[in-house]
């Protein structure tokens, strides 16, 4: 018992420090420098921006002109057609139902609406990536190509990828990375098949003996302590 309460508390001090897919593109890096006084530059057309959310950073490119073209899970692109209504500022509940959904378009906001009351980032991601960012011109032609509705992923096709493509050429995301090295962590710790089996053994004896508990308690340890 006390090593399961360890296990647990390891896990949650793990996901307490780790904002779920939250960029971690800089780790190990060199710090920022001290900020300087005064406003900062304003960006230019192509820059990468990137800002906090709720469990999440999320990308954009600056297309000029106090726009910014990002890629957002949207619910409204299933509950309506209105345009009105779905041109509107995305908030956070609207966006994690679209994740669900899996629903989203590239679309674009002024720079206000994206930022969502957050400070703002420009182009962290060119200190860590192998690849040279396009030329500014080019990275924002490559994002308003792609402005529209399209397929989502929370681990294949987000916001990430859609700024790493535009700006890069190549498509990724360190977001998704650690959430699955977090996620496979879980799975290989084999404290994980005694928690998972004592949890169908306590649902067994709540619920009674039936096959909604009884194949869960077997098959979900064995997956489990196989994939360890």
């Amino acid at each position: 018992m006390l090593q399961l309460l360890t296990f647990l508390v390891e896990k949650l001090s793990l996901l307490s420090h780790l904002k779920l897919f939250e960029s971690s593109w800089l780790d190990g890096e060199e710090q920022e420098p001290p900020a300087q006084r005064g406003p900062p530059p304003p960006p230019r057309r192509g820059d990468l921006l990137e800002v906090p959310r709720t469990m999440f950073t999320h990308y954009g490119i600056y297309l000029g002109d106090n726009k910014v073209a990002h890629l957002i899970p949207d619910i409204f692109l299933v509950l309506t057609n209105d345009q009105k209504l779905i041109g509107s500022v995305i908030s956070n509940k609207r966006l994690i139902l679209g994740c669900i959904y899996k629903c989203a378009t590239v679309r674009v906001d002024s720079l206000e609406d994206f930022a969502y009351g957050a400070n703002i980032l420009v182009n962290r991601m060119d200190k860590v990536m192998r690849a040279q960012a396009f030329p500014n011109e080019d990275v924002a032609k490559r994002a308003e190509s792609r402005i529209g509705a399209t397929p989502y992923s929370l681990l294949w096709n987000n916001c990430e990828h859609f700024v790493t493509y535009c700006r890069y050429g190549n498509a990724a995301s360190r977001q998704t990375e650690t959430f699955c090295e977090c996620l496979k962590s879980l799975i290989r710790d084999q404290r994980s098949v005694i928690i998972t089996g004592l949890l169908g053994i306590i649902s067994i004896v709540y619920f009674g003996m039936a096959p909604s508990t009884t194949l869960p308690t077997i098959f979900i340890p064995f997956t489990l302590w196989m994939a360890g």
